[in-house]
């Protein structure tokens, strides 16, 4: 027979917050809606390993959904949807809501680049009878992360007749695969007395591309010839092409269930991919927003959102402005009235390296999608910092809809830091608070979520744009 509870456990559940793992929390039946949403997300993950793959991947999913490209000089209506394809590289999404524009839109944010190793304008070259590629790192990985594991060259090749190439080998079953090479312990001596950030250098990233020579005496760098030989029968390209090409080695390993339980997904990529995708599929999703609503799958975040293809171009105010002048709104007014989560990720908290966390103040893997107030570094660096209204509004959201979440902080005070592109899009006057998925082993070339946390992050999403 169930004791009564005391006054004491009584009060205690009325004023405490519940922090519990949503595996407690979700019956069988929506753990399993979790599971049966990221099967499609494994494989986004695995077709959109560059910032031009996901703008693809986004496109075909939209044009199946009945979104048509963005002409500037129609006047659209409630229900129809629209997209902008800024370069290949990022993407808008908006689907127009019953509210008329001067209301402002509710608007998602995310970055669908991540770190990886680029290819030099001038790449190949060869070194005692070794081809090799030399590379510039991008992003933030461990640079020693980046050795002894099979990557993939995805990217574009612009010929000098004009033409584009897409490249992407070392996925398919059969394909070759590149990788980077590192010493011997036996005679890593002086390099294991290097610090960490020193163990492997920018300029020891160099990719194993090939050894068999062409066969003719008469020629040196007969190993770079024969590279460039099965270059040109399968691309037609010519070494002077590598100037105006865009490739990228990624980890050529595809994404996996992590786990006897198989709760968590590994991957390439999940920062900030993850939110991406849910993103774009919650604005899939909702059929009839009364708020019309916008997307951003952006590039260049990973090196601070720069660039024409970034969120600190003008190019979404642009469109805001475009999509706003044929009912006679201006720009900034629709932009000042805007509700915004950036959506990216958060370090979740990992029992291993537990010293880097407060963990009152810590994002737990499957406790659900979590708010960030602020990121930055330090004294909150570089970070908008989200006000308490706003905050308010999508917690009070999440606790109506059922959705499981928790709020945190990225890491100690003083412990290092990072940021988004909330900052960016706060200075467009709008609210913006962080919102996402809790990874473990971020920025590492397979990085680890929980399923239960991905599909609260889409209910989020969703959530927002239909209210």
């Amino acid at each position: 027979m169930e004791q009564e509870k005391s006054q004491a456990e009584l009060l205690k559940e009325q004023l405490f917050m519940q922090r519990k793992n949503g595996g407690l929390i979700l019956d069988e039946s929506q753990l399993k809606q979790a599971d049966d949403f990221c099967e499609e997300y494994k494989n986004f993950l695995n077709r959109a390993k560059t910032e031009r793959e996901a703008v693809d991947y986004a496109i075909e999913k939209a044009e199946q959904n009945g979104f048509v490209p963005f002409d500037p000089s129609v006047t659209y209506t409630a229900g129809q949807k629209v997209y902008y394809n800024n370069r290949n590289k990022s993407i808008v999404l908006a689907v127009m809501g019953t509210e008329p524009l001067e209301n402002g839109v509710r608007l998602i944010a995310a970055h669908i680049d991540s770190p990886r190793l680029d290819l030099k304008p001038n790449p190949l070259y060869e070194d005692h009878e070794v081809a090799l590629f030399k590379t510039h790192y991008y992003g933030g990985i461990k640079k020693y992360q980046w050795t002894t594991i099979p990557l993939s060259l995805h990217g574009v090749i612009l010929k000098q007749d004009g033409s584009k190439i897409k490249v992407n080998i070392g996925e398919d079953p059969g394909d070759p695969v590149f990788c980077v090479s590192d010493l011997l312990p036996h005679l890593a001596v002086d390099q294991m007395k290097r610090t960490s950030p020193e163990l492997i250098k920018g300029e020891e990233l160099n990719i194993l591309v090939g050894l068999h020579p062409f066969r003719d005496d008469k020629v040196s760098e007969k190993v770079k010839l024969n590279i460039l030989r099965i270059l040109n029968e399968k691309y037609g390209m010519v070494e002077r092409d590598f100037i105006s090409a865009e490739l990228e080695m990624v980890p050529a390993f595809h994404a996996s269930d992590v786990g006897l339980d198989r709760s968590m997904v590994g991957s390439y990529g999940q920062d900030d991919r993850v939110c991406a995708y849910t993103a774009l599929m919650a604005t899939l999703d909702c059929k009839a927003p009364s708020k019309t609503m916008v997307t951003v799958l952006a590039d260049k975040e990973e090196i601070g959102s720069e660039g024409n293809t970034g969120l600190q171009s003008s190019f979404f105010a642009y469109f805001i402005a475009d999509l706003a002048k044929p009912h006679g709104v201006e720009g900034r007014t629709v932009l000042s009235h805007t509700q915004c989560l950036s959506a990216d990720v958060n370090a979740g908290f990992d029992p291993t390296f537990p010293d880097v966390m407060e963990q009152r103040n810590a994002a737990f893997c499957n406790r659900g999608v979590v708010i960030s107030k602020y990121t930055g570094a330090r004294g909150k660096s570089g970070t908008s910092d989200a006000s308490a209204e706003f905050v308010d509004c999508i917690s009070r959201l999440l606790d109506r809809s059922g959705i499981v979440w928790q709020i945190a902080e990225l890491g100690k005070v003083d412990g290092g830091g990072g940021g988004t592109v909330a900052a960016f899009l706060a200075n467009l006057n709008m609210d913006v608070v962080d919102v996402g998925v809790p990874v473990l082993s971020m920025h590492a070339p397979f990085e680890v979520t929980s399923k239960l946390d991905v599909y609260m992050t889409y209910r989020t999403f969703y959530e927002f744009y239909c209210q």
